[in-house]
């Protein structure tokens, strides 16, 4: 409690020094001239927003190189990135993850009806190389964008024609190539954007390889890969590693392709059209490929996800001639599919099971904005989202190859719907003071047929109706442009998808998840503070205090399927578990933005993230960190830029996380930490120094390069399942047209 009182009495101070220079602020340097998307689905300046934003730029990502979606979060170091396999990537936001985060895409919702709780890898089916701009709204933002929206929302902007002023074609045109030595990455995109006065189109290509991740040198040895899975004279074997550093079966390959129209027909009407489309080829589950029983040998002999394919039409319409009702509307419709496969075969076994699950996701949004008279602005809209899924399985003999039917993940043609109304307004109560309100409610509706094949389910179908009215209240202080203290008050709510009651899956060898149809919403409530202010033109601060306690949480626990604990599940005997309301979960924390800026050239900045969470234990009833509260975590960068360079020397830095602070769920894969002096499960701090750059040889040409993990160290971020590259050298040739 003290450190909080020392942090508000600290916020108090700098609005007090913020107003005593509000003559001497420049207007136009500072984050407060930011204009973002993503908290109300409008244009908005980022100094009326009662909340704590971060802005990704395309310049940050051309001068990171993000292999991945994720990757791209990562580097902003105020998103935790959680990975179990090179192909993936989970963000973690304030303590929450999975499907209590928000994915939007270009105005469309990426969550869908089969978003687990456990780590999610759908981020990576955005192509990092046509993202102009990313936006984290970090807090609840379900009075804008619905159910899972509980830890934050990450918002991508992607590209767009543009269009020529002139009566002449406008042709712009960008290629580059990419290798990274630490996974033999090798990466090629080329985008092209044709504009004409009244329309324009924009064709976007990539495609990536990578090797195997190397991880570093120097750290501890339990990261190593000493052995490996393999096949000899049609039979498992334990293949030793030549190199143990070598994270043999992490290698995948990605294509993506772009497509977008842009229509203005008149002054009033704007159409967009994008279409996104990915797929990767195998993936293997690093994680679960090193997990061995207790005879020594692996307990997988193959476990992999299939292609993961993600398709995305996405049309938006814009109005703009003022009416009594509106001064601008927005008509967005979105249609989605997924793809994805499991595959997993236990060592020395010839029956590879296979589950394979669909997605298709229909959405429409209507929203408006209106001012009415000086000091009040009103934004309303209005949602419907449809998912259907479809999901089947089978059973291959790998040496006779005969296949037979199998249980499937999911229930087969399952429906999730969701419909709401919500409005915002913006009040100015003086030239100083903003009032921010917002209301929304949700109706959603699950339905889940179930198969009584493979499991003597006690229902033969599960139906649910939920409802939600979810609110924010904030208040803004401006005591210059360059400054603003807020404050606000909100909640959200994540209602149970098709995953949470009508998912059968082995969550870990010897255990299996169950359906639970008699589930409820989780229902967030959340309260904020901040600061941010740019003081003497040089020197910006950024912080935020906040709390989130989210009741009626939803926990695994054990369970009893037609009374009894156990059940087989693909030929082995496992402990009943189900997803149930049982639990509560708080998590507050403290955010820390700073950058300098001594000389003209030179900027100095500094990120870091404190979070500390609790959640029950439903069987012991004792208090444990809840799985996805990241330990500290930071990093702190020197930038130097001038005319045709720019070079950037940065630490990225994790706190460590001991057994005792170690989350329950955690503590169960231990085999993916590193151990202490007792032998037990921990994840050790560590920090990396990065160095990269650019070089403009000409205004075509462009040249970066890039070494991450300097000291070639050997760690793992927190509840990973893979090891961070080691020495990892990247250039990247980019021509422009």
């Amino acid at each position: 409690m003290k450190g909080i009182y020392t942090t508000c009495l600290c916020l108090l101070l700098c609005a007090a020094y913020a107003q005593e220079k509000e003559q001497a602020a420049d207007t136009t340097y500072g984050v407060l001239d930011e204009i973002v998307f993503s908290a109300s689905r409008w244009e908005q300046n980022l100094r009326e927003i009662p909340g704590r934003v971060a802005t990704v730029r395309q310049s940050q990502i051309q001068l990171q190189n993000p292999q991945t979606a994720a990757d791209l979060l990562g580097f902003s170091n105020q998103v935790f990135i959680q990975k179990s396999q090179l192909g993936g990537g989970s963000p973690m936001i304030r303590g929450f993850a999975t499907n209590r985060v928000m994915l939007v895409v270009d105005g469309v919702r990426m969550n869908n009806a089969i978003f687990r709780g456990g780590n999610l890898q759908n981020v990576i089916s955005l192509d990092p190389n046509v993202i102009r701009e990313a936006e984290v709204i970090f807090g609840p933002g379900s009075v804008i964008y619905g159910s899972d929206a509980i830890g934050g929302v990450m918002d991508f902007h992607t590209f767009q024609p543009t269009l020529s002023t002139e009566k002449s074609t406008l042709v712009k045109a960008n290629v580059f190539g990419r290798y990274a030595s630490a996974n033999e990455e090798k990466t090629y995109h080329a985008d092209v954007s044709i504009g004409f006065r009244k329309w324009g189109l924009l064709t976007s290509v990539s495609q990536s390889d990578f090797g195997d991740l190397w991880m570093g040198s120097n750290g501890p040895n339990d990261y190593l890969r000493p052995d490996y899975q393999g096949r000899i004279n049609n039979a498992d074997a334990i293949v030793p590693n030549r190199n143990p550093r070598r994270q043999v079966a992490t290698g995948y390959s990605q294509n993506n392709f772009t497509q977008k129209f842009t229509l203005v027909p008149n002054p009033f009407w704007t159409l967009d059209y994008g279409f996104h489309y990915s797929k990767t080829s195998d993936v293997p589950r690093y994680d679960r490929l090193l997990l061995k029983s207790g005879n020594g040998n692996f307990t997988s002999g193959e476990w992999y996800y299939g292609p993961q394919q993600w398709m995305m039409h996405a049309l938006t319409a814009r109005h703009t001639k003022a009416t009594k009702l509106s001064d601008q509307v927005k008509f967005t419709v979105g249609y989605q599919d997924y793809e994805e496969s499991r595959h997993n075969r236990n060592f020395n076994s010839s029956n590879r099971t296979n589950r394979f699950e669909e997605v298709r996701a229909l959405s429409v949004n209507v929203d408006a904005d209106k001012q009415i008279g000086e000091r009040l602005s009103l934004f309303y809209g209005a949602e419907f989202i449809n998912n259907k899924i479809y999901s089947t399985a089978n059973r291959r003999n790998i040496t006779s190859g005969a296949v037979v039917p199998w249980s499937t993940r999911y229930p087969d043609n399952s429906d999730w719907r969701s419909m709401a109304l919500y409005t915002s307004a913006r009040y100015r109560l003086s030239d100083n003071w903003l009032l921010n309100g917002s209301a929304r409610y949700t109706h959603i509706y699950t339905f889940t047929p179930f198969d009584t094949t493979f499991f003597k389910f006690p229902f033969t179908e599960a139906t649910l109706n939920n409802g939600a009215l979810n609110g924010s209240l904030g208040l803004v202080y401006s005591p210059s442009e360059a400054s603003k203290i807020y404050a606000n008050l909100s909640t959200g709510f994540r209602a149970p998808n098709v995953d949470d009651i009508g998912k059968v899956f082995d969550s870990q060898p010897g255990n299996v998840v169950v359906p639970n149809p008699g589930l409820r919403p989780e229902t967030a409530y959340n309260a904020e503070a901040g600061f941010t202010s740019t003081i003497d033109e040089k020197l910006a601060l950024d912080v935020a205090l906040y709390t989130t306690w989210l009741d009626n949480a939803i926990a695994r626990s054990t369970f009893l399927f037609n009374g009894e604990d156990s059940i087989d599940y693909d030929g082995q005997l496992s402990r009943v578990l189900a997803l149930q309301n049982i639990n509560e979960l708080r998590v507050s924390g403290l955010q820390i933005g700073i950058r300098w800026t001594p000389v003209t050239h030179l900027t100095i900045s500094t990120n870091y993230n404190l979070q500390r969470g609790s959640e029950r234990d439903p069987e012991t009833g004792k208090s444990y960190s809840p799985t996805h509260v990241a330990p500290d975590f930071g990093t702190t960068q020197v930038t130097w830029t001038a005319t045709k360079w720019s070079a950037m020397l940065y630490a990225n830095y994790n706190r460590s996380i001991s057994f005792n602070d170690l989350a329950l769920t955690e503590r169960a894969d231990a085999h993916i930490y590193a151990k202490d002096g007792n032998g037990n499960p921990y994840a050790p701090s560590w920090f990396t120094l990065n160095v990269k750059g650019y070089y403009q040889v000409n205004t075509h040409v462009r040249v970066d390069v890039g070494l991450e993990n300097i000291f070639d160290k050997r760690y793992r971020p927190y509840s990973s399942g893979i090891s961070a590259p080691g020495r990892n050298f990247i250039i990247t040739l980019r021509a422009s047209l």
